[in-house]
């Protein structure tokens, strides 16, 4: 992670990062109220966006609106990009210098299903939040809710303000989960446009606005199917 010092755009809202919507401002003073220092409130922050907002990536509105901070609150679904721009946006909000961070994975958590619609098992700009505490940068990546992770049988990312919050390169059955290919860095912004840019090329399905189904189900139903056969 980037080693220099937050700037005062890491405190400021965007379009993206709405957290002068009013609906922002009330999910994140709910989630920290009672709070002790920032590393609190970042933790807090942190659990509130993992697990109340529900991770589908068939929601996935690619534009300035859809991928905003209120538009996630709104709905109360998102998927990783959308998720950790709310975490940016509830982080500035509440004092902690924030940024939005992206890195190109594989065996990201998928079902048959999303992976077929997609062409691919690489996901490309996966989205994380950066975390300016106690004078360095942590990485904080909100984007499975506890039940989802259940469903897959992975362990869900827990985040103490202090190390990294990354996906854990196995699942709780031992099988390979996630592979960081490459880190594209921090943004204070969601760079839309390059994230097209590479959606166009590799996911022409998503951008076409062609992909659907229920994520949730489809999970419980792949790890039911592999109990049975078992």
């Amino acid at each position: 992670m980037t080693n220099n010092e937050p700037v005062p755009a890491d405190l400021e809202p965007t379009a993206f990062l709405d957290l002068d919507e009013p609906k922002v401002a009330a999910f994140a003073d709910e989630a920290t109220a009672g709070a002790r220092d920032a590393t609190d409130r970042a933790v807090r922050l942190y659990y509130a966006v993992r697990d109340r907002i529900r991770y589908d990536p068939y929601t996935i509105e690619l534009s300035v609106r859809g991928l905003s901070a209120s538009r996630c609150v709104e709905r109360g679904v998102g998927w990783c990009v959308s998720k950790a721009a709310l975490l940016a946006a509830v982080a500035r909000h509440a004092g902690i210098p924030a940024r939005v961070g992206y890195a190109d994975v594989k065996n990201h958590i998928a079902t048959e299903r999303l992976t077929e619609q997609m062409g691919t098992d690489v996901f490309y700009w996966h989205g994380y939040t950066a975390l300016y505490l106690e004078g360095r940068w942590v990485k904080a990546t909100p984007a499975f809710n506890i039940g989802l992770c259940e469903k897959f049988g992975i362990r869900p990312l827990e985040f103490d303000g202090s190390d990294d919050s990354l996906f854990h390169p196995f699942d709780q059955e031992g099988r390979r989960h996630m592979e960081y290919l490459n880190d594209r860095g921090s943004f204070d912004d969601v760079p839309l446009e390059a994230i097209m840019e590479t959606f166009r090329e590799v996911y022409p399905r998503i951008v076409a606005g062609q992909t659907a189904g229920d994520f949730a189900a489809e999970a419980e139903a792949e790890r039911r199917a592999a109990g049975q056969a078992g």
